[in-house]
């Protein structure tokens, strides 16, 4: 299969045990790879330096096959991304800001305001179109970002808990874009400490702790919690005894 992300040996240290160190993944086309781990695990730090937002130490990342110094400024607009928090500015109302969105990942400029409107619509946020950012609740927030970040049909989308602060509604609109993303044949690579919501979208779950990947969980398994307890903890015992 195709690979729409590949990170190889990847070292961001913050000290002996912070950050990532020394973590291999990768994500195929159409698939939705959840990544999850304790709070610390180095699952946030992984993603952003997928993105270029930190540099790594050592180690290899490919977005589309190419080394991500490299990679075109045409190939970034084809990759969407929530990390940390929803970005938008917050002066700028909703359909403002999903048109900008549009805006930078080359759509034209005669075509914003109808998909912005579009997207409004498949996120539940119609309504807020004319309110500022900054006014919208903490949910309807999250919801813009992820209609931002989404809104183009990325070949690769990066979601750091992206569930955060949705209600319901919300986390089976994100679960309907995420799968659909897939179903186009983009990657999807999504972080999250809710296992049977990662259950319900994933194709593979891989566990990280301590800035190493350590193993997988199935996504179709019972009782992941305890397989992915169980996984933590004996990895803790093989650091603290070797």
């Amino acid at each position: 299969m195709v690979e729409r992300l590949a990170i190889t040996g990847a070292v961001r240290a913050y000290g002996a045990e912070a950050g990532v160190l020394g973590a291999s993944l990768d994500v195929a086309a159409g698939e939705v790879h959840a990544l999850i781990g304790l709070n610390g695990a180095g699952k946030t730090t992984l993603m952003r330096a997928a993105l270029g937002m930190v540099r790594l130490d050592a180690g290899m990342i490919r977005i589309g096959g190419a080394p991500l110094e490299r990679l075109p400024t045409a190939a970034w607009a084809r990759v969407g991304h929530l990390i940390d928090r929803p970005f938008a500015y917050p002066d700028i109302d909703a359909a403002g800001n999903l048109a900008i969105a549009a805006r930078l990942r080359g759509i034209p400029s005669a075509d914003t305001a109808a998909l912005a409107q579009a997207v409004l619509e498949d996120w539940g946020l119609a309504r807020y179109g004319p309110v500022k950012a900054a006014k919208l609740s903490k949910g309807n927030r999250q919801r813009l970002g992820l209609a931002a970040a989404l809104l183009a049909g990325p070949d690769l989308a990066i979601l750091d808990e992206p569930t955060d602060g949705l209600d319901p509604v919300g986390v089976i609109a994100l679960r309907e874009a995420v799968r659909r993303l897939a179903g186009a044949g983009a990657g999807v690579l999504v972080s999250s400490h809710h296992l049977d919501e990662v259950a319900r979208i994933a194709d593979r779950i891989s566990v990280m702790n301590r800035g190493r990947i350590i193993g997988a969980l199935d996504p179709g398994g019972t009782d992941l919690e305890r397989t992915f307890f169980a996984l933590v903890l004996d990895d803790d015992v093989q650091r603290t005894t070797s």
